[in-house]
């Protein structure tokens, strides 16, 4: 396979942030616990993937060494993680990254992994599974064309799938993620068929958000009226895969409240999404143990500490940039979600995906709900890029949200899709 083609981000001089003091008290609202974390072991990686939040590339300068991080293991565990992802980055290109992974096996915290695929060899799958990693997921993007033109690197395809079959051969389950974006979409039904055969027990289904590399590709992203189309094809895959007996997993970035919440959210309690867990029951860590409370979030405005610096327990208790979902209210919320029938349930959705497109949370235009409420006006958004991304792991631009009417030779069309649930748009 030949290299990555994508400029990689120089981490050899980590840049310095101003983090706002922790709180000097606990409230009662405080006592959450996060059950699930997402922690990013290095930054290093080999694949330079067009869509990549971190822009992953280098390890960073400042990561954290073995015996830091298995203190932040015995830390998570008396905070109470169940279960933590490890990724990177790559993860497996980290030479102590088996010793982490069975220091959270020994700490009674379940260890699943996900992961590019390239270089996981036969050899690396065996060194998983004597660390106790009980699931591994593996990023396939689409076909091989499409994949490989995210992934940056002709052959990213075949390495995936075979590390799929790797993973079958030493009996360690597997499951995919998949990112549905402007680029791909229209094949990830097909791309079903093959994610079949390997035997997969989950996939996990979620749109590209425009962090890191990604905002430097904005024909990358899904324009918020294609949740039109969107939605009745993650339902389709919803049916086929339980018919296949392979759980999809939408991400929380898809949604919200449209007419097919109950079918994709059969594990949530009141069968819809209930907003952003950011904080509440779930942690990010990254390779130099900042902290933030979900590990997607940009770094500059919710990292709320570092281990080298407070405990793990301080940090999550005490940082505003982890409490801020913990008594949020929706009077944060503006644009359209702030007049919205399920303001009070959704809170925006997912924070992510919002945050990074206008610089503040509280307005979500990837919502099925409100798509469909526009096209009833005869209406409908877009995005438009407004400022550029610096460069920088975690990063974002600023897009403009522009509302305008459908053009007339495609809204009966969009009618037709949102109605039957079939077919596509233009």
């Amino acid at each position: 396979m030949s290299r990555p083609s994508l400029p990689i981000v120089d981490a050899s001089r980590p840049k310095p942030r101003v983090r706002l003091p922790l709180a000097p008290g606990v409230r009662s609202c405080d006592d959450v616990r996060p059950e699930y974390a997402v922690w990013e072991v290095t930054l290093r990686c080999d694949l330079a993937c067009r869509h990549c939040g971190s822009r992953a590339g280098h390890a960073r300068a400042d990561e954290l060494d073995t015996e830091e991080a298995l203190d932040l293991v015995t830390q998570m565990a008396a905070l109470g993680v169940k279960e933590t992802t490890i990724i990177g980055g790559e993860a497996y290109l980290r030479d102590d990254w088996h010793l982490i992974a069975a220091a959270l096996v020994n700490a009674g915290i379940r260890c699943t992994m996900t992961t590019g695929g390239r270089g996981l060899t036969a050899e690396r799958v065996e060194i998983a599974k004597r660390a106790g990693i009980e699931s591994v997921s593996v990023s396939i993007d689409g076909l091989a064309q499409a994949h490989d033109h995210l992934r940056a690197l002709h052959g990213s395809h075949a390495a995936a799938m075979r590390a799929l079959d790797h993973l079958r051969a030493a009996g360690i389950p597997r499951s995919v993620n998949t990112q549905l974006n402007g680029y791909n979409l229209r094949e990830i039904e097909p791309l079903l068929d093959q994610l079949t055969a390997r035997e997969i027990h989950s996939w996990q289904v979620q749109i590209t958000v425009a962090m890191g590399r990604a905002a430097d590709h904005p024909e990358l992203l899904l324009q918020p009226w294609q949740m039109l189309e969107l939605m009745p094809l993650v339902a389709r895959l919803a049916r086929r895969c339980d018919e296949l007996g392979i759980r999809l997993w939408p991400g929380s970035n898809i949604g919200y409240f449209g007419p097919y919440e109950q079918l994709l959210r059969w594990d949530h309690r009141d069968g819809h999404q209930t907003g952003c867990d950011a904080g509440t029951r779930t942690l990010g860590i990254e390779a130099n143990g900042d902290i933030k409370g979900c590990p997607s979030l940009p770094s500059n405005e919710y990292v709320g500490g570092n281990v080298r610096e407070h405990s793990l327990r301080e940090i999550w208790e005490r940082a505003d940039a982890l409490r801020f979902n913990r008594e949020r209210r929706v009077d944060e919320l503006w644009g359209r979600c702030a007049g919205c029938y399920y303001a009070d349930e959704c809170k925006a959705g997912c924070t992510w995906t919002g945050h990074v497109l206008f610089g503040r949370r509280g307005n979500n235009p990837y919502c099925h709900h409100r798509a469909l409420e526009l096209l009833r006006e005869g209406r409908r958004e877009r995005l438009e890029l407004h400022t550029p991304a610096p460069g920088e792991p975690f990063d974002h631009g600023l897009y403009r949200v522009i509302e305008e009417p459908w053009p007339a030779e495609l809204i009966d069309r969009a009618r037709e899709v949102a109605a039957s649930g079939v077919g596509w748009i233009s």
